[in-house]
Formats: C-alpha cells, sequence, structure tokens
C-alpha cells in the first residue's frame, strides 16, 4: 500500500463583515434622525437570540457624512437582511415608512431613498 500523503490546508484568516447605511438623504432634509436610528440598532440588534449582547462582536458607528457602518466579528453570524428588517422596523415606528424606502445599492451597502411619486397622473385625472 502507497504511504498517504497528507495535504497542509492553509487557514484563511476571515476578514469582519461590513455593512453600510447611506441616511444622507432623509437626514440632509432634516427628516431623520440618523443619531437615534445608531441608538436604535445599538439597542435592538440581536447577538445568539438576545438583544443589548453586542459586546465587541458587533460595532455600529456614524460617519460625519451621515453613513452608517455596522462590523460583525468574524466568528458572528450577522445578515445584510437583518439590518434591511430594522430599518424598516424603524421607519414603521417613526411612520416615515410611506415615504422613505430602503435600497440596496451595493453588496454590502443600503441606502435610504424617497419614493418617487408622480404628481403629472393626479393632475391628468383631474381635467
Amino acid at each position: 500500500m502507497a504511504p498517504v500523503k497528507t495535504i497542509k490546508k492553509d487557514k484563511v484568516k476571515k476578514l469582519p463583515t461590513k455593512f453600510n447605511i447611506d441616511v444622507s438623504g432623509p437626514a440632509s432634509d432634516n427628516i431623520f434622525d440618523s443619531a437615534a436610528f445608531e441608538k436604535f440598532l445599538q439597542d435592538r440588534i440581536k447577538v445568539g437570540g438576545r438583544t443589548g449582547n453586542l459586546k465587541d462582536t458587533i460595532t455600529v458607528s456614524r460617519s460625519s457624512g451621515n453613513v452608517l457602518t455596522i462590523t460583525a466579528a468574524p466568528n458572528t453570524q450577522f445578515s445584510k437582511r437583518y439590518i434591511k428588517y430594522l430599518t424598516k422596523k424603524f421607519l414603521k415606528k417613526h411612520n416615515l415608512r410611506d415615504w422613505i424606502r430602503v435600497v440596496a445599492n451595493d453588496k454590502a451597502s443600503y441606502e435610504l431613498r424617497y419614493f418617487k411619486i408622480d404628481n403629472d397622473e393626479a393632475e391628468e385625472d383631474e381635467e
């Protein structure tokens, strides 16, 4: 029998997962409070099935350009869809869900945009 060769696998070091939420559109119109949204995310994000359990595994930070960055540790499961869920929940709580939507503009980022409302159709109906 031939000797069995063992192949050593190089361990690939996982990088932390980063997600961005761009709230600059509604925040520049003073409709959306990015500080309150940051606090909401810190209070509501669940780690291990419990809220308020962020510790060093997940960090939420806000930059000067009204972009929130959520960084998850490499060993923590965290999905982009969960961020969208929490963002929609925040918008509904503050009665902004009818005017603002959450749109993915990149693989790792979301953007808050206004719904496009066509007033031309309403004017045509009146005539």
